[in-house]
């Protein structure tokens, strides 16, 4: 293929993706481990005594020193609440939790059961496991759409809760897409050293889905997430919840430099590639610009289904006469 063509379709998303290219782009996946090896708390490490100092013997009148109380343990902030619009997201063709199974809906569990080998493995650094970025090179492409519906489907998965992050700080659409109201986000709660950014985070009537918007517009998006704050807000909304899993919708590449800093705070990035649209010059040059995290893999999207090739979710569908 020559620089600047369009990638093209045939087979599933999946397939199609990992045959494309030959610098190892495909999933790039550790044999998988416990699920729950992942997600569980880190249990405390025990610090070797301290050595035991010669008696002395004190004056009766001396009293001994007393250590200060423990500081108390800070309860987690209250989070907001919010009504997914369902009617909005079937109309745009989203799948749902609750609706029946589609053929994007298989296709979407077969993404997400791959992601989440990573999320088990060993081989991503366990400060990172639970982080993903959805990116893709240029506008247009489908990575919005991609991030909501992964979000909807890991939602459905009863050991995991998903955090769906709006990271596209300039054109943020995933409030938008879900019905929910704007607020302050994450550049809020990096931006204030003394927020927390659960207070930000939308609950909604989804099972298993929170959201966090984007949050204020400002001209230094880029350098507060490259940030010593920025490392520590990310770890506070993984640390306190050992079930979540964090999903960004990231600018795209190509157009905005967040992307290439949200990679290097992620354990996963998945690109989004629009059939027909993306070349593999954009693709490459973007994977580069995301060079910070070591696992990149590639979806397809919009892809079309050749006559004789799978059709997901027509199982479900079928029906005696």
């Amino acid at each position: 293929m020559t620089q600047g063509n369009a990638l093209k379709s045939g087979g599933s998303l999946l397939e199609r993706a990992a045959q494309i290219y030959d610098f190892n782009s495909g999933l790039r996946i550790a044999p998988p481990a416990p699920l729950a090896s992942a997600v569980a708390e880190a249990a405390p490490v025990e610090k070797p005594a301290a050595e035991t100092p010669p008696q002395v013997e004190r004056p009766k009148a001396e009293k001994a020193q007393v250590s200060p109380p423990a500081a108390p343990h800070r309860p987690l902030a209250a989070s907001r609440f919010g009504k997914v619009d369902r009617e909005a997201l079937r109309t745009a063709g989203y799948i749902l939790p609750d609706a029946p199974v589609t053929g994007l809906a298989e296709e979407f569990r077969i993404i997400k059961r791959q992601l989440l080998l990573g999320v088990s493995g060993d081989h991503i650094a366990e400060d990172k496991r639970r982080t993903i970025l959805v990116c893709s090179s240029q506008p247009n492409e489908g990575k919005t759409f991609s991030a909501v519906n992964l979000a909807l489907s890991l939602a459905t998965e009863k050991d995991l809760e998903v955090l769906l992050v709006d990271g596209d700080f300039d054109k943020p659409e995933v409030l938008s897409t879900l019905g929910l109201e704007e607020g302050p986000g994450l550049i809020d709660a990096i931006a204030d050293p003394a927020a927390d950014v659960e207070s930000h985070v939308i609950r909604t009537d989804i099972e298993g889905l929170a959201v966090l918007p984007a949050g204020s517009r400002t001209n230094n998006v880029t350098e507060l997430l490259a940030s010593s704050r920025t490392r520590q807000v990310l770890a506070d909304l993984t640390r306190r919840h050992p079930r979540r899993i964090v999903l960004f919708d990231s600018p795209p590449a190509l157009m905005a430099s967040p992307a290439t800093v949200l990679a290097t705070h992620v354990g996963q990035v998945m690109m989004v590639v629009r059939a027909d649209v993306t070349t593999e010059s954009d693709l490459r040059e973007a994977v580069g610009l995301l060079s910070g995290c070591d696992a990149v893999s590639l979806m397809l999207n919009a892809a079309g289904f050749a006559a004789n090739g799978r059709r997901f979710g027509s199982y479900y569908g079928y029906s005696h006469d």
